[in-house]
């Protein structure tokens, strides 16, 4: 199976689509926003994302903070100082066609999703609305592909999640820690998730880009990681960012991975595999004379290289056989040399 965003296909036959996560990197700046853009296309991502927040659509003023990673005056009143507006994402669209790379947005309310419908040719949802089936059910009735964040979902919840929404959905596996401990991160649980949905992907919080990879080789069709222009500058995602270098490097793995992860199709002798296993394998060999007539005992007989004549493996099937000639040490072993 396969889905398309904005001209791209993206399924388990295609290059993992790599997603740089721009969140609110920005602090509100258009000229940092547009600095990550241009990042993130040079470095050959797929897509780059923001996200659009209506503080009083989506949380009460009094709702935290509650968690360490969230800002002293709480996330209400930082989203109302920083969070960017309706406009300023339509310029950051005309700016990601510009620069050649697809903008996506992550909206936190129906009424955000609805604000950005006709930016986005997708949406991505975040984990905190991955059990909001109302908002979910509005966004679905939309229309367009959804990649959906399942951190902190238990896994009856993420079965009830891919029973509900429709089989395009591209699900990934997440840890809403920030940043996660790496004993946290349960890369594999990828395989579980490839059980319950047709194209899966993951979305890291890890300071580090070790996991993306290792995910796209257990077949995650989609990565989210979170950038950064530098990891010294301000901002509520710089512990869970990567820069610049890491991100060219993670777009670069997905190139290599869409081939080196191969199929489920079994495994065969390559081509350019033969000409090494002639050289490599071991062949049954006479380490000792042996004149016609007499078998060819234990101490007569062992492996090796090259690998074009009686395979080291069937020496247990040659021990005791009688020579039908005098077979001089050191000599490859044949059927015609014995009775």
């Amino acid at each position: 199976m396969e889905i398309c965003i904005d001209g791209r296909l993206i399924g388990p036959s295609h290059k993992p689509y790599v997603i740089a996560e721009c969140a609110d990197a920005h602090m509100g700046s258009m000229d940092y926003a547009k600095a990550l853009v241009r990042m993130a296309a040079t470095c050959g991502a797929d897509a780059v994302k923001f996200q659009h927040h209506l503080p009083d659509e989506e949380m009460l003023p009094d709702s935290g903070p509650l968690a360490d990673n969230l800002p002293e005056e709480g996330l209400y009143q930082w989203l109302k100082d920083h969070a960017l507006t309706l406009d300023q994402h339509r310029e950051l669209k005309k700016f990601c066609i510009q620069e050649g790379i697809t903008y996506l947005c992550t909206p936190f309310s129906w009424k955000a999703a609805q604000e950005i419908n006709d930016l986005v040719p997708a949406f991505k949802i975040g984990s905190g609305e991955a059990q909001d089936f109302p908002t979910l059910d509005n966004i679905m009735r939309l229309g367009k592909p959804m990649i959906v964040s399942t951190g902190m979902c238990t896994e009856k919840e993420v079965i009830s999640l891919v029973e509900y929404l429709p089989r395009s959905t591209i699900f990934m596996h997440c840890v809403s820690e920030y940043p996660p401990h790496t004993q946290d991160l349960n890369v594999y649980w990828l395989k579980e998730l490839e059980c319950y949905c047709d194209i899966y992907g993951y979305s890291s919080h890890y300071p580090l880009i070790h996991d993306s990879v290792m995910a796209m080789g257990l077949g995650a069709s989609v990565i989210e990681k979170h950038v950064t222009l530098s990891h010294h500058a301000y901002g509520p995602d710089k512990d869970v960012s990567i820069g610049e270098e890491d991100l060219r490097t993670l777009c670069e793995a997905a190139s290599v991975a869409q081939y080196a992860r191969g199929s489920n199709l079994g495994k065969n002798i390559h081509k350019l595999e033969e000409p090494v296993r002639a050289w490599a394998y071991r062949s049954l060999v006479i380490t000792k004379p042996v004149k016609a007539g007499n078998p060819i005992t234990k101490d007569a007989i062992w492996s090796k290289r090259p690998g074009t004549g009686i395979p080291a493996k069937e020496m247990h099937n040659y021990i005791d056989r009688l020579a039908k000639l005098d077979i001089p040490a050191n000599t490859m072993l044949t059927e015609e040399m014995l009775q």
